[in-house]
């Protein structure tokens, strides 16, 4: 299990520049953060836990959407789960269903818990994951990382490993939460 929890998920290609086909909307002023979700991924938990801190401690200066993965031919109510309804509750963050993933798909990502962070000038300042394991809250690379974008510092690192399921499955299963 331990290997498991340690696990990183595929890591796709983002694009250096926020996608022009994307029907996100980027923030007219700031930074914008998208997170990628799979709203029956329990190790998500942690990530929204990790996106909430940081929301918190950075009012104002990022705007963040929540994206959640919702297969084709579902229920608009399919993606809307418990994580659903903790994301909607983070001040500063707007969540959407992802119909297929492709919205993720833009934003080359295929990890639930995959983060985004493009600059005021649409450029891509950060990619990876928000947690140091599967589910698991608490200091991690990533979080340090967007702190110190939003904060004007250079972080020491701008890609970090995603820990959580595969965004574009219907089904989840995961050992750690059976």
């Amino acid at each position: 299990m331990t290997r498991y929890d340690y696990t990183a998920g595929a890591a796709g290609q983002a694009p250096a520049l926020w996608p022009t086909a994307s029907g996100i909307q980027r923030a007219a002023r700031g930074a914008t953060l998208v997170m990628v979700a799979h709203p029956k991924c329990p190790c998500t938990r942690a990530s929204l836990d990790e996106l909430a801190a940081l929301m918190a401690e950075n009012h104002g200066t990022v705007t963040a959407r929540v994206l959640f993965f919702r297969p084709e031919g579902t229920a608009d109510d399919w993606a809307q789960t418990a994580l659903w309804q903790a994301a909607s509750a983070i001040p500063g963050v707007t969540v959407s269903s992802d119909v297929a993933g492709a919205e993720a798909k833009r934003f080359g990502g295929e990890t639930s818990g995959d983060v985004l962070l493009y600059d005021a000038g649409g450029r891509l300042a950060f990619h990876g994951g928000v947690t140091a394991a599967r589910g698991q809250a608490g200091t991690n690379a990533g979080q340090t990382a967007l702190a110190a974008l939003l904060h004007g510092t250079d972080p020491a690192q701008t890609r970090t490993p995603v820990f959580g399921c595969p965004l574009t499955t219907k089904a989840i299963s995961c050992p750690l939460h059976p």
